[in-house]
């Protein structure tokens, strides 16, 4: 009697709790967390965060604030919505969240005032000369990861 090896192969369903489509952050740290196997507390303990913020955030009923946004990039390995930017305003903003700064912060860092910023992300106005000159330069450092 020949004995033959056969391997058979079945693909799990997803959980019930995997999202289907990831449009928020929560949606991307719930798909982050089930594929790593991981329990809410095991992402709350490595994003320095309350199991319950956790929570707050997969079920949508909070945003993180900008304080935990890069280490929640660092956690995901990516930046959600970076990459799909359609203004100049959107892409102001999507950096800025990024790095985790607020809108004073980055007017500050870049020589302005927060109202001007403000008008940039809204796309109400747009930077010329100088001022686009340094959001040029800080785009840059962002890319190459080296803005302090």
């Amino acid at each position: 009697m020949p004995i033959c090896k056969i391997a058979l192969k079945i693909v799990r369903p997803l959980p019930e709790a995997y999202p289907q489509q990831l449009v928020t952050w929560g949606d991307h740290l719930r798909k982050k967390r089930l594929d790593r196997g991981l329990l809410q507390k095991d992402v709350a303990k490595i994003l320095h965060v309350n199991p319950d913020t956790i929570c707050n955030w997969e079920n949508n009923n909070t945003e993180p604030e900008l304080v935990h946004l890069p280490r929640i990039i660092n956690f995901l390995s990516y930046a959600p919505y970076f990459g799909s930017c359609r203004s100049l305003g959107e892409k102001i903003v999507r950096y800025r969240e990024f790095l985790g700064l607020s809108q004073e912060a980055l007017s500050r860092h870049l020589g302005i005032d927060s109202g001007t910023l403000r008008r940039w992300e809204n796309n109400e106005s747009e930077p010329i000369g100088r001022r686009f000159e340094s959001l040029s330069r800080f785009f840059h450092f962002c890319a190459k990861g080296s803005f302090s």
